[in-house]
């Protein structure tokens, strides 16, 4: 099974890309690759950028690693109750290549956290709401609150138990799709 593991944000430092490596360790003979976007940084999507200049490469870089994957696992940083610009900018471009979905229908695990106790359920939201319009197949969606104390930074898992045993359960989910679709 391939997996692309993508942080949605472009922070060297982020939780949700911690969070994200540590849910593609969860699945069993996989090989996976864990992406942040800072390698995908574009110039701001506008109209008449698109019609001078075309597309960016790193767009298409984006979409292609997507293409190759069986499942996706997306951790999104919450800013101001929804996507980061880094990653808005990314999905803007990626949905401006010609005759392509964004998300191509690849079965996703969407995840968020946050220091916080809503654990991005803002940007949960906005993104369940509007990955379908774009190819987006959300199997499932998963919240951590409060991460600096569910997330143990030195052991790079999430602490609580009851959160870890949830995730765990999404993760089965998808891995048995994915397993059906292979069949």
């Amino acid at each position: 099974m391939k997996i692309l593991a993508i942080a949605g944000s472009n922070s060297e430092v982020s939780m949700n890309k911690q969070l994200v490596a540590y849910a593609s360790t969860l699945f069993e003979n996989a090989e996976v690759e864990v992406i942040d976007l800072n390698p995908f940084e574009m110039p701001i999507y506008k109209h008449e950028r698109e019609l001078a200049n075309g597309v960016p490469q790193e767009a298409h870089d984006f979409a292609a690693k997507i293409d190759n994957a069986e499942v996706l696992l997306v951790a999104l940083g919450e800013h101001n109750g929804t996507y980061s610009t880094a990653f808005k900018n990314v999905f803007d471009w990626v949905s401006r290549i010609k005759d392509r979905t964004v998300w191509n229908e690849v079965p996703m695990l969407l995840m968020s956290t946050s220091p916080g106790g809503r654990g991005g359920a803002g940007v949960l939201e906005a993104a369940s709401k509007r990955f379908p319009f774009h190819g987006g197949n959300v199997v499932e969606t998963f919240s951590l609150p409060f991460f600096n104390d569910n997330f143990d930074k030195a052991e790079q898992k999430i602490s609580n138990e009851e959160k870890n045993s949830e995730l765990k359960e999404k993760i089965k989910k998808i891995a048995a799709i994915e397993t059906i679709l292979e069949k």
